[in-house]
């Protein structure tokens, strides 16, 4: 069978597909898809038809039409079933968030790990934005990201005016951002600024080593404070890798090591901004996650002492 993990598949409707559809057509076109989990992709919101998202199964197809099908993550992690009481299983399974602010302007919420930030184009459903909306009312807006993996603090603007002015301020680098991360390895340096760009782009990393552990017969762990000046996609675990020591539980960049926690070790522990209609300067900080306590506890303990 296929693996369709993280997969994406554009094709064009060929004459024998008129009028079937769309589920049909896709099962006939993407090598490994059975029809049911081309049904459950579509009610997820990962298919899109002329670049339009389409979410009816029994829409009929014409020759000539592109269709682009994301497959995934969310494909796999979703209950095989369709409709709205499949979804409502799925977002049962999510692990839950904490806001840590809310005024009419924005939302500050301390995101667990597993839960994605934003709609995807494998999914518009069951993300910290749309879980927001639904729970706040009113329009969400995206101003910037974390992982999957990654658990911390994240601001949405409830506001165009918001969005905007915060999403100015992040371009400007005008946000303090700080992220706890436990490396794999023993750092022989105990603060650097990392200058490495990502995708072609400028990106600054600020690094302070805050604990060695070195339980005996493993490579040792680093927990590392890291302040951005920039905010490029996966920027900690690029600097990270860049310097030969890899975020722990990493399974994109890193590797497997008998220290490797229950999942990624990285987390935004303090977010601070210039509320962007009061002008007052705002900050939060979010503790080292309950998730990784007992594993980071672990290391301590078996951490020979000095």
């Amino acid at each position: 069978m296929t693996d369709l993990s993280h997969q994406r598949y554009r094709f064009v409707a060929r004459p024998e597909d008129a009028g079937q559809r769309l589920d049909q057509v896709l099962a006939a076109n993407v090598p490994g898809l059975s029809r049911r989990k081309a049904r459950v992709a579509i009610d997820l919101g990962g298919v899109f038809v002329d670049g339009a998202r389409v979410k009816v199964a029994g829409r009929a197809i014409r020759p000539g039409q592109t269709i682009l099908a994301h497959l995934g993550g969310a494909l796999d992690r979703a209950t095989k079933e369709v409709g709205a009481a499949a979804r409502a299983k799925d977002e049962a399974t999510l692990p839950p968030f904490r806001v840590v602010y809310k005024d009419d302007d924005l939302v500050v919420v301390d995101k667990p790990s597993g839960l994605v930030t934003a709609p995807t184009p494998e999914s518009d459903r069951g993300n910290l934005a749309d879980l927001l909306g639904r729970a706040l009312g009113g329009t969400i807006f995206v101003v910037h990201r974390l992982d999957l993996d990654t658990s911390g603090l994240v601001v949405f603007a409830r506001t165009e005016a918001a969005n905007r002015a915060l999403s100015d301020r992040i371009r400007a680098h005008d946000f303090d951002r700080v992220y706890l991360a436990a490396l794999l390895g023993l750092v022989a340096w105990d603060e650097r600024t990392i200058e490495e760009p990502v995708a072609g782009k400028r990106a600054v990393s600020h690094a302070t080593v805050l604990e060695r552990l070195s339980p005996p017969g493993t490579p040792g762990a680093t927990l590392t404070r890291f302040r951005l000046t920039t905010g490029r996609t996966h920027q900690i675990r690029l600097h990270a890798l860049h310097e030969g020591h890899p975020v722990l539980g990493d399974r994109k960049y890193g590797k497997t090591s008998p220290l490797d926690p229950p999942r990624l070790a990285l987390h935004a522990t303090r977010l601070g901004f210039v509320h962007p209609r009061t002008g007052e300067s705002l900050a939060w900080e979010s503790p080292w996650p309950d998730d990784l306590a007992p594993w980071l506890e672990a290391l301590r303990k078996s951490t020979p002492a000095r």
